[in-house]
């Protein structure tokens, strides 16, 4: 996974122009069947890839913390909320809460989340790559490949098997 990880930013450089074309194409005609090509690809690829041996996102990135988030997770955490964003959380320049410093806080030594059952919204659903209306998220989902080597794959995977 290392090597992987090592790779991935100048892979994800490499194909970042044409994955931008790609998606920008895409866009201008969306197949019907996208989010179930999507869903496909997302799940063979995670069928092969174990999130606990990278945890890049987590060590590189942090999520947007919902007032539901936050509110779950201070909740959990026995503290009150605002003590929770005090110590965890600053706005960041779109005005959203995301925590102060990375690796996440809450990463343990074994790349596993410490408060997994009441992880951010944004935590459960990453790298958003089998979500709905999947062609709303490709900046998203462009910035992801260069965080997550499983993105990079479904996105090179999806442009083999729906070429533009």
């Amino acid at each position: 996974m290392q090597q992987r990880l090592d790779e991935l930013p100048k892979l994800s450089k490499e194909s970042m122009k044409e994955s931008k074309k790609y998606f920008y194409r895409l866009k201008k005609r969306v197949p019907k069947n996208l989010d179930l090509i999507m869903l496909d690809l997302h799940e063979e690829e995670f069928k092969k890839t174990d999130c606990l041996t990278c945890a890049n996102c987590c060590k590189t990135t942090s999520p947007i913390f919902t007032e539901k988030d936050i509110q779950r997770i201070s909740k959990h955490l026995k503290m009150k909320e605002v003590q929770f964003i005090k110590n965890y959380l600053e706005r960041d320049e779109d005005d959203f809460y995301v925590l102060k410093s990375s690796p996440c806080t809450f990463l343990g030594y074994d790349n596993e989340c410490m408060i997994y059952d009441v992880r951010p919204k944004a935590c459960g659903e990453y790298p958003h790559t089998n979500r709905r209306k999947f062609f709303q998220l490709t900046d998203l989902t462009l910035k992801n490949t260069e965080v997550c080597p499983a993105t990079y794959s479904i996105v090179e995977k999806l442009k083999q098997k729906l070429p533009k």
